[in-house]
């Protein structure tokens, strides 16, 4: 990452707010850990003559790829952060998933609560301790074996789509941690696809989408999924 290429990564731009197309394989930010280069690294390339660089409204796992939202003032900053926490923003994700859901829609209603104190990141379905967690799933296609879903993240807990996914039956590829995929396999195949923020109260909400990365783009094609991003189905 240079500063010249986190710029070519932004997709939205106002006074207020940023979204970026975070790249997969990089942490967004230092902690725990995290080793090497991190995202926020290179936020101050992205002032645009403001005095302070922006910062994150939450969060994703250094695999997962695609929206990012930054605030760029401090009460902007605030309210993304209340958005975020209260469900407010919508957040849609894809996925290949190994197999498929045994529905081509449904509603994951289940709890999730820390697996281990000692790993406090590794999360597990916990119906008596766990918190109310909930992701609306949709086939989008299914080809060799695995499926494309589109999944509506309703709540934010930690690993929540990839436990989900994995407790229907179907984890998301490339997951080492709640899935199958074994070191040195592929990346997690898990995309912040699209976002919907509803920043200016008189406004239309503000709504992004990220283009599909590299290695999933590659995972549809070998596997013969027929599915079309509709933002790219004109190019």
């Amino acid at each position: 990452m240079t500063n010249e290429e986190i710029q070519t990564r932004v997709l939205y731009r106002d006074a207020l707010m940023l979204v970026l197309d975070k790249p997969a394989g990089i942490a967004v930010h230092a902690g725990g850990a995290v080793r090497g280069p991190t995202l926020d690294a290179y936020f101050d390339a992205l002032r645009y003559g403001l005095p302070r660089r922006p910062e994150l409204a939450h969060r994703l796992d250094r695999e997962t790829s695609g929206c990012l939202v930054l605030g760029r003032h401090r009460k902007s900053i605030a309210s993304l952060n209340g958005m975020f926490r209260e469900g407010s923003v919508e957040k849609i994700y894809l996925a290949v998933v190994e197999g498929g859901p045994p529905e081509e829609a449904g509603l994951v209603d289940l709890p999730l609560a820390k697996k281990d104190v000692a790993r406090g990141w590794h999360m597990k379905v916990d119906a008596e301790k766990g918190l109310p967690s909930r992701t609306g799933y949709r086939v989008l296609d299914r080809s060799a074996g695995h499926a494309l879903v589109e999944l509506n993240l309703h709540t934010g807990r930690t690993h929540q789509l990839r436990v989900h996914m994995a407790a229907l039956g179907c984890p998301i590829l490339g997951d080492r941690a709640y899935g199958n995929a074994l070191s040195g396999g592929p990346m997690l195949h898990l995309h912040s696809w699209r976002t919907t923020v509803p920043l200016y109260p008189k406004r239309e909400p503000i709504r992004v989408a990220a283009p599909l990365p590299p290695h999933i783009a590659a995972t549809l094609k070998d596997f013969g999924f027929e599915w079309v991003d509709p933002a790219c189905s004109s190019v």
